[in-house]
Order: C-alpha cells, then sequence, then structure tokens
C-alpha cells in the first residue's frame, strides 16, 4: 500500500503511540515514524519490535512499557516522553482489547476489565496526554470500532466500552476546541490478533466479512487515516468518528 506522501510537513514533530506492539498501534507508530515524527511506541507488553523497525527505517523512536489503566504507569509515561522527547504534538491511543461472551455469561470482572482498559484507560492516557500538549495544543487520535454504532449480541462490555470512547472524543473535541483537534477512527474488521480463534468464534469472524468489501482491512488502512488526522489537511475535522471499516457502518 502507497503511503500518501505529506512532504516535510511532520518531520521533528513529536507523537505518543499506545498498543503500539503489534496490530493497528504498530502500524500507526511505523506510518507516522515513516514521514519524520519522532514516536514514543507505549504498550503493556514490549514494543521493542516495532522500535527495532522504526530505527532500520532510520526513523527516531523509543520504547515504554505502559499498563493504560494504571494512573501510575500513565503518569510514569508521560513524564518519560517529557524526560526523553520534549513537547508533544499527537496522541494516538491504540490499547484496547475485545471480549465475546454472553450477557448471562459475563461476569463482572470480564465487564470491569474491558472498562478498565477501553475506557479508563482512554480517558487517562487522554487527560495526560492532552496535558502535555498545552498550551500550545495538537492533535488527538483515539480508535472506537463500527461496533460502537451497530450494537452486536454477545460482545456488550467492548460496544459500550467503544460508545464511551465516542462520548470522551466528542467531549474533549470541545473543550480543546481551537487549539487542539480530537477525532477517532472507527474500524470494522481488521486483520490482527484481536479477531483471531483465540480472541472471537469462527461464526463472528464470518460474520465480520459481511460487509460491502468483503474483506477484512489492513492495520495500514488505520494507520493511513491516523497519519491524516495529524496533517494540516485535517484542520477543519474535530470531534468526529472517522469509519475506515469497509462499509460495515454507513452514517
Amino acid at each position: 500500500m502507497a503511503a500518501v506522501n505529506y512532504g516535510a510537513e511532520l518531520i521533528g514533530r513529536r507523537a505518543v503511540v499506545t498498543g503500539a506492539a503489534s496490530g493497528i498501534g504498530a502500524a500507526c507508530a511505523k506510518a507516522l515514524a515513516a514521514h519524520g515524527v519522532w514516536t514514543a511506541c507505549a504498550d503493556i507488553v514490549s514494543p521493542d519490535q516495532t522500535v527495532a523497525k522504526i530505527e532500520a527505517d532510520a526513523g527516531r523512536s523509543i520504547p515504554i512499557t505502559c499498563d493504560v489503566s494504571s494512573e501510575e504507569d500513565v503518569l510514569a509515561l508521560f513524564a518519560r516522553v517529557r524526560q526523553r522527547i520534549g513537547r508533544l504534538d499527537f496522541l494516538v491511543h491504540c490499547a484496547g482489547v475485545i471480549h465475546e461472551k454472553p450477557l448471562l455469561e459475563t461476569e463482572t470482572k470480564d465487564f470491569d476489565r474491558v472498562m478498565n482498559i477501553n475506557l479508563r484507560g482512554t480517558f487517562l492516557v487522554g487527560r495526560e496526554g492532552i496535558r502535555a500538549m498545552q498550551p500550545a495544543g495538537g492533535r488527538v487520535i483515539l480508535i472506537a470500532s463500527d461496533l460502537g454504532y451497530l450494537g452486536r449480541e454477545t460482545f456488550s462490555p467492548y460496544v459500550a466500552s467503544k460508545h464511551g470512547v465516542m462520548g470522551l472524543m466528542r467531549s474533549w473535541a470541545k473543550e480543546f476546541a481551537p487549539q487542539t483537534l480530537v477525532n477517532a477512527i472507527c474500524p470494522g474488521p481488521i486483520d490482527t490478533a484481536m479477531l483471531s480463534s483465540d480472541q472471537m468464534t469462527e461464526e463472528w469472524r464470518q460474520k465480520e466479512m459481511d460487509i460491502p468489501l468483503a474483506r477484512f482491512g489492513a492495520p495500514e488502512d488505520i494507520a493511513d487515516m491516523a497519519v491524516f488526522l495529524t496533517t494540516d489537511s485535517s484542520r477543519f475535522i474535530t470531534g468526529q468518528g472517522m469509519n475506515v471499516n469497509g462499509g460495515s457502518v454507513m452514517p
């Protein structure tokens, strides 16, 4: 997939990307770095492989281990970012989990885990990322989901968490305009470990394919949108859910 050339616009800018060890987060980190952005790659597991790939391609990056549901970890993440790369221009928050289980089999601990990572994590990372951008402002990009629009049986904690992400995004877009633009990307089915047989039943993998483009997207499809949202080409876009979903949702 050929990336859009934004010239020198992004060279030297600074970003934090969460969930950067794999999947959408890794693709976003690599895409930003390819445009000259100095990228802090954060994940609950080591993002060293992503950083090694960025550095092998002559990019600048640092790895940071962080549990986004932990306030202590998130505060430490942004403290290290301040020490190592200075100011912050962009935040791309991709860390998240999915959960498939019928409601009547869903335990409180299942609900709490999804909410702690997907919603509390977004609140913590978003709050500290926006704080780090003050007073100049920047760009915040959150990862929501097409299921936040559609709903889906046996996915209620996940769907609720992604509704919540959209609510945070819209509120922050109003609160921090015009200096900071806040948007979300709402992926459809993306070919990552989240759609593996370890995470979802084969029945639901097949259901994900029942969209107009009749295929899973690639992490790079989301990364291309994330990069666009950091550029001046997106200067009049805030408070929006960008639907990169192969036609699964047509609002």
